[in-house]
């Protein structure tokens, strides 16, 4: 049956030095939606047993309600009792980009968990087009060296940007995605791949897919109303949805029971297997509300310690998925564009609506010309901006990728695919500030040093136009550019509205 009579959890090093358990208690249902109401001493008293359980690690985040406190006072009262705490900096897309900013919001998390130092603090980035979290994570890495925090790690990077934040020189330990059954993206896409090259461990959530992989969903009709339901399952309704719909699902869940069945274990421990068996993942992350019947799940979900998933088990689960689709973009694009898998099916949960572009409706309904600057010292000296809108075109300039770090090469590195997602990123950034997208870029010209990146450079090209949905026109030249460390050139033109409809392909 391929059990191997485990009754405790995995271990295994993070960033080549940190020792965490392979399954991780997830916080996040402390933030609230799970109509939870444990008092602080019933969460301590809760945390100190699943400890002695050897699930001794746990993971939350800035909002997280009131889980870092709870980290805090077992700090306090359980003093002598080993634990490794991760948590997450998830700023508002605020634009504020000093070290004074990130050193707060690190100090803040330390006092809140009663700690000298953060074991690993993970950084979500909202928009990769705002620079402010190449700022940040510089910052971070400041913090770091000072003593405050051990690795840091990236949420819901896809593996462009995890690319080119590694180009660049950030030492990235982990990255936290969604992964799961349903969920394919990190071993149908790139990212499985890079991780393993670079020792970036994944740490993935989403592993039960909020619920929805148990017995208690099994031949169940789909639920009518998303709204009744809590955010977890609504959230994961919505990849439910995304990955082909509800009876594509359920001939998944009825291959997991099958599974299940021979082994003698839940639906939730066969789900966990699959996932700890992906090469790049380190560990799993399942939630934990810390209240009086937490514990009871516990037996359950370590489970997935005593099996092992045998070749005839992952035949029939890849038979299964067969009937599931791809759901669109890589890890984490669910925060950023749309499908917004969210539980509100929308960035309101997370962000507020700020309406940036309304002085530049203004002023072109009047009739005039606006001129984006993107702040570089050049722009004033040599007479030019980064992008300029007459009506509903926008013109920008030649665009390379930025050295905005003194202690770091330019973005990107030495890898031109990565500094072509970078000043692609600068180009989004001034298109947003002028009531435009990607979307509605009609050309492109691309310019490099060398031939030979070609290849790469368009590939990186088309990752993110095809993300838009639209291919522009384009000119590619060699061409001998200005400073040794840019490799690529990149301008745009872009109308406004112009895909509004939608696009037709001949």
């Amino acid at each position: 049956m391929g059990s191997v009579g485990l009754n405790r959890p995995e271990r295994t090093l993070i960033g080549g030095t940190l020792d965490i358990s392979r399954m991780i208690n997830g916080l996040w249902q402390r933030a609230g939606g799970h109509d939870q109401n444990t008092d602080m001493e019933e969460a301590v008293n809760v945390m100190e047993d699943t400890i002695q359980r050897g699930l001794d690690t746990f993971d939350m985040a800035d909002h997280y309600g009131d889980a870092e406190l709870i980290i805090g006072q077992h700090n306090t009262t359980k003093a002598g009792s080993s634990k490794v705490a991760f948590t997450k900096w998830c700023p508002a897309e605020n634009g504020i980009k000093t070290f004074k900013n990130a050193e707060a919001a690190v100090d803040l998390a330390l006092k809140r968990m009663n700690q000298d130092k953060i074991d690993l603090l993970q950084y979500h980035a909202w928009d990769f087009s705002d620079n402010t979290y190449l700022h940040n994570l510089s910052h971070l890495h400041t913090l770091q060296k000072r003593g405050k925090i051990g690795l840091i790690g990236m949420t819901n990077t896809d593996a462009a940007h995890l690319k080119l934040l590694l180009d660049t020189g950030f030492s990235i330990a982990t990255n936290q995605i969604p992964t799961n059954v349903i969920d394919r993206r990190l071993t149908r896409g790139p990212l499985n791949k890079l991780c393993l090259e670079n020792d970036v461990g994944i740490l993935a959530y989403g592993t039960l897919l909020g619920g929805f992989l148990s017995e208690k969903w099994l031949g169940q009709p789909e639920p009518e109303d998303i709204n009744k339901l809590n955010w977890s399952l609504r959230k994961y309704l919505r990849f439910i949805w995304a990955a082909g719909g509800w009876a594509a699902y359920q001939n998944v869940l009825e291959a997991l029971s099958t599974v299940a069945k021979r082994h003698g274990v839940s639906i939730a421990a066969i789900s966990t297997r699959y996932v700890l068996d992906i090469p790049s993942v380190k560990a799993v992350i399942i939630g934990s509300r810390l209240s009086y019947d937490s514990e009871k799940y516990i037996d359950k979900n370590l489970e997935a310690f005593r099996l092992q998933l045998t070749s005839e088990d992952m035949e029939l689960i890849h038979k299964a998925q067969e009937g599931l689709s791809d759901i669109p973009g890589d890890c984490g694009d669910e925060y950023r564009r749309p499908p917004f898998l969210t539980a509100a099916g929308d960035t309101s949960d997370h962000l507020d609506a700020v309406e940036k572009a309304k002085p530049v409706k203004d002023a072109i309904a009047v009739g005039k010309r606006v001129e984006y600057s993107s702040g570089s010292p050049w722009e004033p000296i040599a007479g030019y901006c980064r992008a300029v809108r007459t009506g509903n075109i926008i013109r920008v300039s030649g665009t390379t990728t930025q050295k905005i770090l003194p202690t770091l090469p330019a973005i990107g590195g030495t890898s031109a695919a990565s500094q072509t997602v970078h000043i692609l990123d600068i180009i989004e950034n001034a298109l947003k500030a002028l009531g435009s997208s990607l979307s509605d870029i009609v050309r492109t010209r691309i310019m490099v040093r060398d031939a030979e990146v070609c290849e790469e450079v368009s590939r990186a090209h088309g990752w993110v136009f095809k993300n838009a949905g639209v291919r522009p026109a384009n000119t590619f030249v060699t061409a001998g550019l200005i400073g040794d460390e840019m490799l690529v050139e990149i301008e745009a033109e872009a109308e406004i509205g112009c895909a509004k409809e939608g696009v037709l392909r001949i």
